[in-house]
């Protein structure tokens, strides 16, 4: 049994990771080979006219309340002289690897998250003195010169402080968390800045009296669990500024998915199907961010009121709204009652020896 204190236990794994993350990504490539639209309002996304929705736009856009997931035409109708411009995967792609070719001119640890972001683990490293600051600084400088776009860095002890710290001086910027600075910055941390805390959570925890990371360490486990199911152990971590996952090279990624908590559960399968659309939606653009990776199995996750949940997979290689429609209602059968959580995915395809075709079982 580890008896070990927070404090303890974060002394102990003292590690120099780097998150970068580059700014507002496809809109920078696209303004990197059309220098005139970088002064202009511009999104990568769907058009207005076939209900498509936005998957980046540039800070000039951002200025009139445009961000991503927001459906195209509400966009225009923000911003009239707003630019649409239909995704280029070939280009970010080629930009992506040259980036990761950077990236791994200072550590073999880095792990890809997207084509625009990644963690790097530089623990020990030759380079820049052993600064890691100094390693996100000559990074970005590289990425500016190389690849012609900015990218952010947050410096930390950690992969989820490294993640927030990346977010913090956007863009074109860096943030450095020292280890002996974790426990004041995680204290007076928003809870919403936790990755993994969407707006459902963390106006549920505002409602309690939750604002900062140092006002959810009064909770017990117990009760963060309770609240949270798993999620709520692995709060109780962050918000003690401790987080021991280590950067894992070349991971093979097996799924990518999306789920939404709902403020109100949805009451029965009509209301369950009503909101299964939109997170199709959100799902083809996360696949498309990840470069657009074959798969081979469809999969409905539903968490019902009472917390229990289900998930049933198929078999499947292409998003396929009428084969998820069937997965949720069978999903839905098993527990019929109201549901508080909807989550749509995929299942990648192998990258080693084909495997002969099979058809994927339906499992709790």
């Amino acid at each position: 049994m580890d008896t070990a204190t927070a404090p303890e236990r974060l002394a102990a794994s003292v590690r120099k990771i780097i998150h970068v993350d580059c700014d507002c990504f496809f809109a920078a490539v696209e303004m990197r080979d059309r220098p005139e639209l970088r002064d202009v309002p511009l999104a990568v996304g769907g058009s207005p006219d076939r209900r498509g929705v936005i998957s980046t736009c540039n800070y000039i856009a951002r200025r009139f309340g445009i961000h991503s997931a927001m459906p195209s035409s509400h966009a225009r109708r923000l911003c009239r002289e707003l630019i649409i411009l239909p995704p280029d995967f070939t280009r970010y792609k080629t930009a992506s690897d040259t980036i990761l070719d950077i990236y791994r001119d200072f550590t073999p640890l880095v792990e890809p998250l997207s084509l625009d972001e990644a963690y790097l683990d530089v623990s020990g490293r030759p380079h820049c003195q052993g600064s890691a600051t100094l390693m996100a600084s000559a990074i970005r400088a590289r990425i500016a010169d190389e690849v012609g776009i900015t990218a952010s860095a947050g410096i930390a002890p950690s992969k989820f402080l490294a993640k927030v710290a990346s977010d913090w001086n956007k863009p074109d910027g860096q943030f450095l968390i020292r280890p002996q600075d974790v426990d004041a910055f995680v204290a007076q941390l928003e809870v919403k800045k936790i990755p993994g805390v969407g707006k459902v959570t963390a106006a549920q925890l505002n409602r309690a009296g939750v604002v900062t990371c140092g006002d959810l360490r009064e909770w017990e486990l117990a009760k963060l669990v309770n609240a949270f199911g798993r999620f709520g152990a692995r709060l109780y971590d962050l918000v003690r500024g401790v987080d021991t996952r280590e950067v894992t090279p070349e991971r093979e990624r097996k799924s990518i998915s999306v789920e939404e908590t709902f403020d109100r559960d949805l009451p029965d399968l009509a209301a369950v199907l009503a909101a299964l659309a939109p997170l199709i939606e959100r799902l083809t653009r996360r696949i498309e961010r990840a470069g657009t990776p074959p798969f081979r199995g469809l999969s409905v996750k539903i968490k019902f009121a009472d917390f229990t949940q289900t998930t049933v997979e198929h078999a499947g290689t292409r998003i396929d709204l009428e084969a998820l429609t069937e997965l949720t209602a069978t999903g839905y059968a098993r527990g019929s009652k109201a549901v508080r959580l909807l989550g749509v995915g995929v299942r990648l395809a192998e990258t080693g020896p084909a495997a002969p075709p099979r058809q994927l079982g339906l499992w709790d």
